[in-house]
């Protein structure tokens, strides 16, 4: 074999380099495990961040669409007596009495109100609207990984 391999032109084979290879390899397989799941930790963390992000959104939005409905319900009540006071004062003479004049502070204090809570309301709607919910971060790191697996 010796002989073949110097005819060849071909350095003998060392037996403890070939070893030291195979040894080395189950170790290369083991950091190539370890960083896949510090790879996939790491996705995972960043997926975390950006849902607890996307759902404080969602919180705090909800939230002042339901501050925004309170306003414009209390709004609504105040508007509603507004009227029974005022359709109430048509049926009197035409000069205008006590309850006439709470009538109106009524309407205006119920139509202020009914503004603000519908103001409200709809700047936070179309905000949730225009809120994507999908990690944009995550999806674009693992189209990443996707395109460096594929190379």
């Amino acid at each position: 074999m010796a002989d073949l391999e110097k005819r060849a032109g071909v350095a003998p084979a060392r037996s403890a380099d070939v070893q030291g290879d195979i040894e080395s390899l189950p170790a290369l397989f083991g950091r190539l495990g370890d960083d896949v799941v510090q790879l996939l930790d790491t996705k995972f963390s960043l997926l975390k961040v950006e849902v607890k992000e996307d759902a404080d959104a969602y919180i705090r939005g909800g939230v002042l669409i339901g501050i925004g409905g309170v306003i414009a319900a209390v709004g609504f009540a105040l508007f509603n007596v507004a009227i029974a006071f005022g359709v109430s004062t048509l049926f009197a003479n035409t000069t205008l009495s006590q309850p006439a004049k709470y009538a109106l502070g009524f309407v205006i204090t119920g139509a202020v109100y009914l503004v603000i809570g519908a103001i409200i309301v709809v700047v936070m709607k179309n905000r949730l609207a225009k809120h994507n919910p999908v990690p944009n971060r995550t999806v674009d790191e693992l189209r990443k990984d996707k395109q460096w697996l594929t190379k």
